[in-house]
């Protein structure tokens, strides 16, 4: 679709612009801005001494201390063939993305194998929940892999029956791997599934004919197919996972502190100006990644023609097909999925409803009551938190459904300029929450002066203002298809009639992308549910706490007792209120896929 009236397109693409300029890059751009200047003048001071750190950059530090010495360390490595050096904070943080990566696509890429060449019961549904990962909270994920993995988890208890255990996984990177496996397999398994379905049978079929074996085949001809959505899904997950906050925050804390976790824990201390440095170096480089993500998935785009794709066999037919290894395999695999999955979330409602001695009990739901009629300071209240979560989801929902509807507009023009509007507009993918939290914090909530007047916003407005960034991205994704389904000759036809402008958007465009409209919008109303990286530092108090907040400040109470229950009682009303917007993009968001 294109919209005629381009003085209605330029209005609503200037009210976009205006609003990112106040609530995103001028926030980012005063944090990017601090790597680079002190007092008011240029510098290079502030990034020096952040990179020129051991702890920070490890052995590189004497790249920009003694930038013409090869430093020892780094000899030492080479030579080991191991990191025998210290990482540094940085080098931690790019490891343990790699280690999440390589086990994301380990746990993922048999899930696009099963999904693209098999047929079987619920396999709609199955490929459907691969979306689940953008609607769940990622705190409530994080004590749900406590209530499963912690030393009184449901795994443990499960092994002790047996005589077992226990087995200790908290704080420790593995745990940490596990749960970021849990968010990106999924987009592993989504995108290459795609590509999967898409492999040119004609071209298979000739390799066989040939003579190649089914091996053969799939390494000349599928895998060349598939690579480009694999490298995509890959550099995609690293980009995540490097950026990850509150699953590093809540399993591995500052024993395992990635920069992200590192640059909350600096403005917790105030030391912001060493906060924003680390903000400015960790955008920077995810820029470039995301770069490298772009061009990756620009590999993807050929033209199909009339391929016929491969045809999915039925994952059982008959009892002998039981013993076949490929789908033994994939059997196993189903049950460490289950356990992977499903496990975190089961685990999440149990050890909300039993004690720890395994009794059953609905003390922990009494104690957020009790804290609701608390008077004492400092008491996160759930019901508050509850209320401020649906009031900020809405309200971000206001500014992300015209946000995003703008985006998609300018996504299927294909005119001069747009391209450039489209990257301007969606500039938003590559900064992480905390580094928008730190910028609204230091511009917004701290004050600004303007035309010699000093502009400050409240806490609630900043949330919502950082939710809705975080949200109208999803929207486009949802819109810009169907808006490119649309066929043009509708709007020209109606406007042949004597319909305006207007009327033609109103009765017969918005009707036909409704769908797509709702599925955007619970997108966006999820994503501010269960949005903590900007939430947790913009948060004033008690007042403004969201769900999520509530929730990882339960984690953190030691007054609460030794176990996860108060956290996981607040968990499980956090799923119940995150399952309702997951069943309406399942219900509606659904028909837009394959």
């Amino acid at each position: 679709m294109q919209l005629r009236d381009d003085r209605v397109l330029s209005v609503g693409v200037a009210a976009t612009l205006l609003t990112l300029v106040a609530v995103f890059y001028y926030p980012v751009g005063s944090v990017l801005a601090s790597a680079v200047s002190a007092g008011g003048r240029l510098t290079l001071a502030p990034l020096v001494s952040v990179l020129a750190d051991p702890f920070y950059t490890g052995a590189f530090h004497s790249l920009v201390t003694a930038p013409t010495t090869v430093p020892r360390g780094l000899v030492q490595w080479f030579a080991a063939g191991m990191p025998s050096v210290r990482l540094g904070l940085f080098g931690f943080t790019a490891y343990q993305a790699l280690l999440s990566t390589l086990a994301s696509v380990a746990v993922g890429l048999p899930g696009a194998y099963l999904l693209a060449r098999f047929e079987f019961p619920g396999r709609r549904f199955v490929r459907s929940v691969t979306i689940l990962p953008f609607v769940l909270p990622s705190i409530m994920v994080a004590v749900g892999f406590l209530a499963m993995f912690g030393r009184s988890g449901l795994l443990n208890d499960l092994l002790g029956v047996v005589g077992l255990g226990p087995v200790e996984l908290t704080f420790t990177l593995e745990l940490i791997v596990l749960a970021h496996a849990f968010y990106n397999a999924p987009l592993v398994t989504r995108l290459v599934t795609a590509a999967w379905e898409s492999v040119d049978a004609n071209r298979v079929e000739m390799a066989r004919t040939l003579g190649a074996s089914p091996l053969r085949a799939f390494r000349d001809v599928t895998l060349p197919q598939i690579l480009p959505a694999l490298l995509t899904a890959s550099v995609l997950t690293f980009v995540f996972t490097f950026m990850s906050f509150p699953l590093v925050l809540a399993l591995g804390g500052l024993q395992l502190a990635t920069v992200e976790v590192w640059l909350y824990a600096r403005v917790q201390d105030l030391a912001l100006t060493e906060a924003a440095t680390l903000g400015a170096i960790e955008t920077a480089l995810s820029l470039g990644l995301v770069y490298v993500y772009l061009r990756f998935e620009a590999m993807q785009i050929r033209p199909r023609g009339e391929n016929r794709g491969l045809t999915r066999t039925p994952l059982v037919s008959g009892w002998r097909s039981l013993l076949d290894p490929r789908r033994l395999g994939l059997l196993a695999y189903g049950a460490i999925v289950l356990v992977l999955f499903v496990g975190p979330l089961a685990s999440l409602v149990v050890e909300s409803v039993t004690t720890p001695s395994g009794r059953l009990t609905l003390d922990y739901y009494a104690f957020l009551l009790s804290q609701q009629s608390s008077t004492a300071t400092g008491t996160t209240r759930p019901l508050p938190a509850i209320v401020n979560s649906l009031l900020f989801g809405g309200g971000a929902l206001l500014l992300a459904l015209p946000m995003g509807v703008v985006v998609s507009v300018v996504a299927t023009r294909d005119s001069r300029g747009s391209r450039l509007a489209e990257a301007l507009l969606t500039a938003p993918l590559a900064v992480s929450g905390i580094v928008l939290g730190l910028g609204m914090l230091r511009t917004l909530v701290f004050g600004t002066t303007l035309f010699g007047h000093r502009i400050t916003v409240t806490g609630p407005i900043a949330i919502v203002a950082a939710h809705a960034v975080a949200g109208y991205p999803f929207v486009s994704r949802n819109v810009t298809p169907a808006l490119s389904g649309v066929d043009d000759r509708l709007g020209e036809a109606a406007r042949a009639l004597g319909a305006d402008r207007t009327a033609v958007l109103t009765d017969i465009e918005l009707p036909l992308v409704a769908p797509a409209l709702v599925a955007g919008a619970a997108f966006a109303f999820a994503i501010s549910i269960g949005e903590f990286d900007s939430t947790v530092l913009l948060a004033e108090g008690i007042d403004s706490a969201t769900m999520p907040v509530a929730l990882e400040r339960y984690i953190g109470n030691r007054s609460l007792g030794p176990n996860l229950g108060p956290a996981t009682a607040m968990g499980t009303v956090l799923l119940a209120v995150t399952t309702v917007s997951f069943v309406i993009i399942d219900r509606v968001g659904g028909r837009w896929e394959r």
